[in-house]
């Protein structure tokens, strides 16, 4: 009977990686996946496992065409996404994102990254009727802040530590994540 058990959920975790491994032509089906498996708050870092982020000359520059220079992020609470349009994962997490945004923007620098044209980006915001400001860089990512995978999400405190560092999607506007937004802002 276990045996039995055993294949059946083999056979599962299966038919979810083929899902997700099917070209962007079913994107529905990959985001839907995703969005099951980004209901999951993403871990804080242990404070004695904490890195401290340097805050180099990493240039962005938002939709609109204004610049924006890492180095004025030191000193504040920020929230680093990166991601893109064409990614099921990146999608899955964005209302939690944008939800969180909505809620923090006031208190929390968001720097949402992305590589792609700002003609691709703002035509996936207004279809989805998203207003949150999204960047695009213009140097290397700072040491420590790039990936080899998206969506990749940062949350650094006032002092330049990494709080956390999720590879994946994450339902970013949990109870959790708030909290631990709240008590980064307090001190």
């Amino acid at each position: 009977m276990t045996f039995r058990k055993l294949k059946i959920s083999n056979i599962v975790f299966l038919v979810i990686i083929v899902l997700m491994l099917i070209p962007q032509t079913r994107q529905p089906i990959q985001v839907a996946i995703q969005s099951v498996i980004s209901k999951f708050s993403p871990s804080v870092i242990d404070k004695e496992d904490r890195k401290k982020i340097k805050y180099s000359s990493w240039n962005l520059r938002d939709l609109n065409g204004n610049k924006f220079n890492f180095k004025d992020a030191k000193g504040k609470v920020v929230f680093i996404n990166l991601w893109a349009t064409w990614c099921p994962p990146c999608i899955a997490e964005f209302q939690s994102i944008q939800d969180l945004y909505n809620d923090y923007n006031e208190n929390v620098l968001f720097l949402l990254v992305s590589d792609e044209s700002p003609e691709v980006i703002n035509a996936f915001l207004d279809k989805k009727g998203y207003n949150i400001q999204i960047f695009n860089p213009l140097t290397k990512y700072p040491e420590g802040l790039s990936s080899r995978s998206i969506p990749r999400t940062f949350i650094i405190d006032r002092e330049g530590y990494l709080v956390v560092d999720k590879n994946g999607a994450a339902n970013w506007n949990s109870d959790k994540v708030r909290e631990q937004l709240d008590e980064l802002l307090i001190k």
